[in-house]
């Protein structure tokens, strides 16, 4: 198969690309930054699969169209598109919010989700196969406090991925929407602004999930047989029942 991820520089999307790599699947790998898409594409590369990096920023509409739109012809055979591309900024009371945090948020959480997606689709339904594969979050289940404008992009994220199972239907296209609880990657680090004290007490006391967990997750809903779709998933891990709910210790 061949795989597109959209944020693919670190965390969950580094970890699905290499899964999908070590697979035996071609990768087509998204980011913004550069230096670091090289690292992980070089990464790839070591599984002996085709890996086409593309630096861009999905919050930029055009260059979102005009990327994927100007795919050569041999990465046109698209199977699988990951909307992972995504963050957090910021954990304050609503009247207290950066609303540059909040354009961030659903710039990248929502709308780059929704440019991918119309961006890919041409390909799934010319060539009459594809699985749009989004990353929720348990914030789009539940809003919990200090979360407003993250969680409502989330749950945009679980609404959009319904409405997509739906109107998509006719195409033979699957949609899932994976939804993980806290996961130790560098979202707490983003979210927190580089505050790292505030960034490694969100994980303490348990044992969160890991990234390699969710791309262990992804890569079993990508390969199931033609006729199994997951339409929606939550996992946490063993410590945490949902986004209120976490049993630490100490």
């Amino acid at each position: 198969m061949t795989i597109l991820i959209t944020g693919a520089t670190s965390g969950f999307g580094k970890a699905i690309a290499l899964k999908f790599a070590a697979g035996g699947h071609h990768c087509i790998i998204t980011g913004r930054r550069g230096d670091r898409l090289q690292e992980v594409a070089d990464e790839i590369a070591k599984y002996n699969v085709q890996v086409l990096p593309l630096q861009f920023d999905v919050q930029d509409r055009k260059a979102v169209e005009t990327t994927i739109a100007g795919l050569d012809k041999q990465w046109q055979n698209i199977d699988v598109l990951v909307n992972n591309a995504g963050l957090a900024l910021g954990r304050d009371t609503f009247e207290n919010a950066d609303i540059d945090d909040w354009d961030t948020m659903i710039d990248t959480n929502v709308k780059g989700l929704l440019y991918m997606s119309k961006a890919v689709l041409p390909y799934f339904i010319k060539n009459k196969k594809g699985h749009i594969i989004n990353i929720g979050s348990t914030a789009g289940k539940e809003v919990y406090k200090e979360g407003n404008v993250y969680c409502a992009s989330k749950f945009a994220v679980d609404a959009i991925s319904q409405a997509q199972r739906i109107d998509l239907l006719s195409y033979g296209i699957k949609v899932t929407c994976i939804n993980p609880g806290a996961a130790e990657t560098e979202f707490s680090q983003v979210r927190f602004k580089g505050d790292e004290q505030k960034a490694t007490a969100v994980y303490a006391g348990f044992k969160p999930l890991q990234a390699g967990d969710i791309a262990d997750v992804v890569y079993y809903c990508a390969t199931l047989p033609k006729h199994v779709c997951i339409n929606d998933l939550i996992m946490t891990s063993l410590a945490q029942a949902n986004s209120f709910y976490t049993y630490k210790q100490g």
